[in-house]
């Protein structure tokens, strides 16, 4: 009987943890089928730039003497070679973000042998260059060799942008790793990084782990972002990789940075999300 007793005290312990991480985690970090995708806006429809502006450090908003940011044969080729961005004309929420990317070219500057470097900062507000006069703050979803799909709070150090995230117990580094099922952690600096990121990852050209999903310089990716009510679901070639709740602020423009590598995208689409 006291072993039973035992047994049976432990087990409930157990339902009541489980119970408890169920109630703590009651956000879904994935869409829900209550929302559904509007008409598919191209972002980038293969011709020009239509939907954004240009921005270049020290340059300024529509100055690109370099063509850091080119369209021909239905691509959008962004050299690296200045740093800067292209930025939506209008702010957007709730919706899903589809973009297809790959590595061509070269690396330019203090990151020739660095990793190949990109990102797209959502739900950015402010001035243009309001971040090391580069950007907008806005949360970004990082692009790099070993880090794509990791997040970043590119903020001004308070409430205004932030974001939580369940993660693993351990850190990498000073970092977060995102876990479905840990606890949550909020950020308003720094990054949760996606859940396969290599505890030996090195800021190196062409690093790769070993529960890499991002595909190989030269091939296809398939980059997805899911935002809605606050919550920001990334996929990489069609796996869940990070997840973010609470996020702040819940909209704004969309950017696509330059950072001293040549990145080529052949699709930007977005679907309004509608409940």
């Amino acid at each position: 009987m006291l072993r039973k007793s035992g047994f049976c005290l432990v087990l409930f312990f157990a339902l009541s943890m489980a119970n408890f991480s169920a109630m703590a985690q009651s956000f879904p970090i994935e869409l829900p089928a209550s929302w559904k995708k509007g008409e598919a806006i191209q972002l980038f429809n293969g011709e020009n730039l239509e939907y954004w502006y240009t921005f270049i450090k020290d340059r300024g908003r529509d100055e690109d003497p370099k063509n850091v940011f080119q369209v021909a044969d239905g691509l959008l080729t962004i050299s690296g070679e200045e740093w800067g961005c292209i930025t939506t004309n209008n702010p957007y929420d709730n919706y899903i973000l589809k973009t297809s990317f790959r590595w061509e070219g070269e690396t330019y500057g203090d990151r020739k042998e660095k990793a190949r470097d990109s990102g797209l900062l959502i739900h950015s507000k402010g001035e243009d260059g309001g971040y090391s006069g580069i950007w907008m703050h806005g949360i970004e979803v990082q692009i790099i060799e070993g880090g794509t799909g990791d997040f970043l709070a590119v903020g001004d150090g308070t409430e205004t942008f932030g974001l939580s995230a369940p993660v693993a117990k351990e850190l990498q580094g000073s970092s977060h790793l995102y876990e479905p099922g840990g606890d949550l952690v909020r950020i308003n600096k720094g990054r949760i990084n996606w859940y396969g990121r290599s505890p030996k990852w090195t800021d190196t050209i062409g690093f790769r782990g070993k529960k890499e999903v991002e595909k190989k310089v030269g091939k296809w990716n398939d980059l997805e972002v899911q935002t809605w009510e606050g919550n920001i679901a990334v996929f990489l070639n069609g796996k869940l990789v990070n997840f973010a709740t609470k996020v702040q602020p819940e909209f704004g423009r969309i950017q696509v940075q330059s950072e001293g590598a040549t990145i080529q995208f052949k699709e930007i689409t977005l679907f309004p999300l509608i409940k």
